[in-house]
């Protein structure tokens, strides 16, 4: 009975401090993301992508994919801010956590938001800024690197494990499949931040 007891007052516990720790990193992250319209394009984006594909009249889908250049444009460069905004963050900040609780008790085994901000911010530009692809392939990559980005957000915010079950429940796909769907450059600096480590 003393044994469940004391287990059970530890997993409170834990929970306590994973449940404030999260709050504080969504506090932190929108915060940051206030100052920005991002949400509202990535929205934008996602909603003409769509009515674009679903257009029969070429003349008027080529229209829609024009008018999304200046949003597909926005998009990349007010990230770009947001990620330099991240940067001058503390380390100890904004640790992605491998494990729960890892960024208190084992800072070793987190990974730096700040770099995988970093490579998010160039991949969105890269992909919107993207010459000589057709349109349907522009937005197939940038919407995969919006997904990514998305991941790793959610998983900063919460744990891996939600941000793959909201990818799997929002766009039906895996972790796996937007890696490759989005552009071997991204894919590697993506590969590489897994393996980097914590910031300093």
């Amino acid at each position: 009975m003393d044994t469940f007891f004391w287990l059970f007052v530890l997993g409170l516990g834990a929970w306590f401090v994973k449940s404030r720790d999260e709050r504080r990193r969504i506090a932190l992250l929108g915060g940051q993301l206030r100052q920005y319209q991002i949400e509202k394009l990535m929205e934008q984006l996602t909603e003409g992508y769509l009515r674009a594909l679903a257009e029969d009249d070429p003349q008027r889908r080529d229209q829609v994919w024009q008018v999304l250049t200046g949003a597909e444009r926005q998009l990349g460069e007010q990230f770009g801010r947001f990620a330099a905004d991240m940067a001058a963050l503390p380390a100890e900040d904004t640790r992605v956590c491998r494990w729960p609780l890892a960024d208190r008790w084992w800072p070793r085994a987190t990974l730096d938001l700040r770099a995988a901000l970093q490579l998010h911010a160039q991949g969105l530009q890269a992909a919107a800024n993207a010459e000589g692809r057709s349109a349907k392939a522009k937005a197939r990559g940038l919407l995969a690197e919006m997904m990514l980005m998305q991941h790793t957000c959610h998983w900063f915010c919460k744990s891996k494990t939600v941000a793959s079950a909201r990818l799997l429940a929002r766009h039906r796909s895996t972790l796996e499949q937007v890696l490759e769907a989005v552009s071997p450059e991204t894919r590697r600096r993506y590969t590489d931040w897994l393996t980097a480590g914590p910031g300093r």
